[in-house]
């Protein structure tokens, strides 16, 4: 053979090769494996404060922004959307203490062995998966707590309760309560076929309550903190075979990481946790915009703080809901779910919130409680006094308000009795009272008190005093008052003087609950000077003083003076982190409850005459300042001619009108 036949056969040869077909097992690439995706909806139920029915026990009328009944209808709704059972359904604490019907079942007609508190009954109808406790279930004592949840048909979760065990061995502490559970889910992929994910549940309960709930909680239960109890025991449920994680925080939103009561941010950085329910502060996240954000969510500037996503619904990354307050929203996380490597992995969300304003309460929750939502009507509808004039809190953050005196009045009534029975010793010093206007617009520009002139009734002392706070007395010195009266004035906005453009006086991040009015002692509030404290009890401007001209009895108060200070278990317990407070001698510490002396107080006297002594005030501050204020649009109906305050006819984006104030 030649050597140019040699070269035509090879190059036949390697042309015949290239038209055989390619074995896909010896030289084509692998194919993809195939992807197993599940879309998985967590709906979020939270802060109901026995708000079962759309209606508001204080105004003694229905309303359209509450009531579990009403979110049962958009969980259905919602359930609908989801074909198959590619749901769950999980509710965030404080269930059973917040309205009248809450009260009664604890107090007046108190829940019995095996009776079904009406809380729970409309929840097993609603088919929940899973809860968490959160603060207010304390309120009432452990026995109590337990009553209520064991007729539960779902179960609850707490990792950072434990026992008691009276020593100094962190190391063998036991929880009170089961800290997580790991749940088999059947779920149906995108092809149709069922797949089972391990859903793992964690829930944190704020450590304060501890403080907060001392006489029913003090030598029984501790507290742990939540990250730490967090970064605990995640590592522990992914080694059991969590394929996803949901902590359920009753905690809210906070971009100090050293908060140790609302940590959400702080969890959204712990390594494991795939979705997260949060609450406590009776706020909505994701908002309908940036732009509606809570001021929680935002820096001082009023930027969007790192890390949070409002368009998804992501805190660094983290899917995360927050669904406000009485049941009054359905909070929603949309999970796509795919499995790699044997491994399920969140792959993208959407986290959103609806509310109930356009829905049918659904009739079989409406039922349940129908019986004592009766029996509570008849309740607070008991006469106990009368009073001379309307009492309403619409300006209660602005200026001293009838609202507030009446309750500081009886508890200095009842403290001047208590000391003089009891504690005699105490009788020269000088007693002041505290109070705070609960009812100013914390949850809707629907939640003010207003109270027509006439008969006064349980439910009007439940408008003046909303939460099952026990009274307490402190003794403090002149310099804690001033200092305690520093923190409360972080409630407004630094002004400009001669800014024309609006400056909004009320800071929307400071709870309304801290508000403190401080009465038997006079002061003004310079709002033209910067705040001292933020609102965490944070010195953030250590040189500034808001409070002028504090003086008792005509003299400029000394700050070594004795004083008797009356407040509430939450405030002496710490809560809101007032400067001084806490740790402070009590010269009272009662179990009777702040409202129920409010109506013994109403009870004696017969016959309120609502008027406030101005001890404090805004002080003036020249310049041309344009200065306003949100509050109930129904304001403007107690606005006399020749007010400081004028309506502007106009609304925010939540429905609060918007007032002007002369400070000038």
């Amino acid at each position: 053979m030649n050597k140019n036949h040699k070269k035509f056969v090879s190059f036949s040869l390697a042309l015949s090769l290239l038209s055989i077909p390619v074995a896909e097992n010896v030289l084509a690439k692998k194919p993809a494996p195939h992807t197993t995706k599940v879309n998985l909806r967590i709906m979020e139920t939270t802060d109901i404060h026995t708000n079962l029915l759309n209606f508001d026990y204080y105004k003694n009328a229905a309303t359209e922004k509450v009531g579990l009944a009403k979110t049962s209808t958009l969980i259905n709704q919602a359930r609908a959307e989801e074909k198959g059972k590619n749901n769950i359904l999980v509710d965030n604490g404080d269930l059973i203490q917040g309205t009248p019907l809450g009260t009664y079942k604890a107090k007046i007609e108190p829940l019995k062995e095996g009776e079904v508190h009406p809380a729970i009954a409309a929840m097993n109808l609603m088919g929940y998966d899973m809860a968490t406790l959160g603060n207010h279930e304390f309120n009432y004592g452990l026995e109590y707590l337990d009553e209520t949840y064991d007729d539960a048909k779902f179960p609850f979760v707490n990792a950072n309760v434990y026992v008691d065990d009276h020593d100094n061995d962190p190391t063998n502490d036991i929880n009170k309560y089961t800290p997580y559970k790991i749940v088999n889910k059947k779920v149906t992929d995108e092809s149709g076929k069922t797949k089972v994910i391990k859903i793992g549940y964690i829930g944190f309960v704020p450590p304060q309550i501890n403080e907060w709930d001392k006489s029913h909680l003090d030598g029984k239960v501790i507290t742990k903190n939540i990250i730490e109890s967090a970064e605990r025991f995640i590592p522990e449920m992914k080694e059991e075979g969590a394929d996803i994680i949901i902590a359920q925080a009753h905690s809210g939103f906070n971009g100090n990481d050293s908060n140790t009561e609302d940590v959400v941010y702080a969890l959204s950085k712990v390594k494991g946790i795939n979705a997260i329910t949060f609450s406590h502060t009776h706020k909505v996240f994701p908002a309908a915009d940036e732009k509606s954000l809570d001021a929680l969510f935002k820096d001082s500037s009023g930027k969007v703080l790192p890390g949070v996503d409002n368009e998804s619904g992501t805190i660094n990354g983290v899917p995360a809901v927050q669904a406000g307050y009485g049941g009054g929203s359905l909070g929603l996380i949309d999970l796509t779910l795919e499995k790699d490597k044997g491994k399920w992995k969140v792959t993208s969300s959407q986290s959103s919130v609806r509310n109930v304003e356009n829905v049918k309460a659904d009739e079989k929750v409406v039922k349940a409680i129908t019986e004592v939502h009766e029996k509570t009507i008849e309740y607070v509808n008991t006469p106990i006094g009368t009073t001379t004039d309307d009492i309403h809190s619409f300006f209660a953050l602005v200026q001293d308000d009838p609202s507030v005196q009446v309750v500081t009045n009886a508890q200095k009534w009842y403290v001047e009795k208590y000391i003089a029975l009891n504690k005699p010793e105490y009788k020269d010093l000088p007693i002041l009272s505290v109070g705070a206007p609960f009812k100013a617009g914390r949850n809707s520009a629907d939640e003010y008190t207003e109270i027509h002139k006439g008969d006064l009734t349980i439910r009007s002392a439940g408008d003046l005093y909303l939460y099952d706070n026990t009274l307490k007395a402190l003794k403090v010195k002149g310099s804690t008052v001033k200092e305690w009266l520093e923190m409360s004035a972080g409630k407004f906005n630094q002004i400009s003087l001669n800014k024309t453009e609006e400056q909004e006086l009320l800071n929307a991040g400071f709870p309304v609950y801290n508000f403190d009015v401080i009465d038997g002692v006079n002061y003004q509030i310079d709002v033209t000077q910067p705040a001292k404290y933020d609102k965490d009890g944070k010195v953030v401007n250590p040189g500034s003083s808001r409070i002028k001209n504090l003086s008792y009895n005509g003299q400029l108060i000394d700050p070594n003076q004795d004083f008797i200070v009356v407040t509430n278990n939450y405030r002496a317990g710490g809560g809101g982190n007032f400067p001084g407070v806490k740790g402070s001698e009590y010269v009272v510490d009662s179990a009777d409850e702040n409202r129920q002396i409010l109506m013994d107080y109403i009870s004696e006297v017969k016959e309120i005459t609502p008027t406030a002594d101005n001890n404090w005030s805004i002080a003036p501050i020249g310049g041309t300042a344009n200065v306003t204020f949100v509050s109930s649009p129904n304001g403007q109906n107690y606005l006399a001619e020749g007010n400081k305050i004028t309506y502007t006819n106009k609304l925010d984006p939540k429905g609060f009108g918007i007032y002007k104030i002369d400070l000038n």
